[in-house]
């Protein structure tokens, strides 16, 4: 007698009541660019739906974000003025700074996550300190530390350093504690990619390099072992999430880690992968709805217990039926 799998998927009812996999709203953090000026609220040409905001106009998304059930933001400054030491990114005023007490005094109950990176803010779009052409690994991590204390200071729940130098979890959790924010959780790009799929971000961001590329920190698309002992020395460090970025090119990676690390796995479904299915919606091949469930479903199912999203709010508004 063969097995009659079809059975368990008769009826929407039974499909629901067998599904091993189950995706919320909870599940997402929702990716924020925040810039200077005021009454700025300027949609994003390459990530339709999302857009460059001031700190005035933070309150309209926040309420966005409460509206589809998300608890989560994920900040990125994008700032007027850059130089060779990323000094605006430690600004007690910068942009991100700024965000944060203005998120914090209205929303309080907002886990507010803040990407600790240099990128945006040097004048050569590299996320360390550049010296004689070479990213000085060491001398970044002074940096990145300070931009993670400013952060903590303005009030961020948690911060999230996505440069790649090595050391870098350990010098954050050491400065954050000297500094008394003890309580500021750490969730580390661990695993990040030097992928093809970032491209609409570093419009966004205004954060392309401009000089070279990043594959000398950025870890090699062929790799996942080598991605496993970035995770193992960030869990040694004090890293309190492990993030793999991107997210659907390697869901393998966070399988991986999901059966290997007891911490909390997050996946950055990233803008190239978020834009896919938005230029096939445009052309008529594909049901966004359907696609963008299957592709974050997906992420999820691979062991991914958060996933920082565009879609966020979108899937989010489609899930409460709004």
């Amino acid at each position: 007698m063969f097995a009659r799998h079809r059975r368990l998927r008769q009826s929407s009812g039974i499909r629901d009541l067998v599904r091993e996999t189950v995706l919320t709203p909870l599940d997402f953090i929702y990716p924020v660019f925040v810039v200077e000026g005021e009454n700025i609220k300027q949609e994003i040409p390459t990530l339709p739906g999302n857009y460059h905001y001031s700190v005035d106009r933070l309150p309209e998304v926040v309420e966005e974000v409460h509206k589809a059930g998300v608890r989560g933001i994920l900040l990125f400054g994008v700032p007027d003025y850059k130089d060779e030491i990323a000094s605006s990114a430690f600004d007690e005023n910068g942009i991100v700074q700024k965000a944060i007490r203005r998120v914090k005094s209205f929303s309080p109950e907002l886990v507010v996550i803040t990407d600790v990176c240099m990128c945006q803010y040097t004048s050569h779009g590299h996320c360390g300190i550049v010296k004689d052409g070479v990213i000085d690994n060491d001398e970044s991590l002074k940096f990145i530390s300070k931009i993670a204390v400013s952060h903590a200071r303005a009030g961020a729940d948690m911060v999230a350093p996505s440069d790649m130098m090595d050391g870098r979890v350990q010098a954050i959790r050491k400065a954050l504690d000297q500094e008394g924010f003890t309580h500021v959780s750490v969730m580390s790009y661990s695993a990040k990619y030097a992928s093809a799929f970032y491209g609409p971000f570093r419009e966004a961001a205004h954060s392309a390099p401009q000089f070279g590329d990043r594959k000398t920190y950025q870890m090699d698309p062929a790799n996942i072992r080598q991605a496993m002992r970035e995770m193992e020395a960030d869990v040694e460090e004090g890293a309190d999430i492990l993030m793999v970025k991107p997210a659907l090119s390697y869901l393998d990676v966070i399988r991986w880690a999901r059966d290997r690390f007891d911490l909390p796995i997050a996946a950055y479904n990233v803008s190239g992968e978020f834009a896919m299915i938005k230029v096939a919606v445009q052309a008529g091949l594909l049901n966004e709805k359907d696609a963008a469930m299957e592709m974050l479903t997906s992420i999820k199912r691979a062991g991914a217990n958060m996933i920082i999203t565009y879609y966020a709010l979108e899937v989010g508004r489609w899930m409460n039926g709004k």
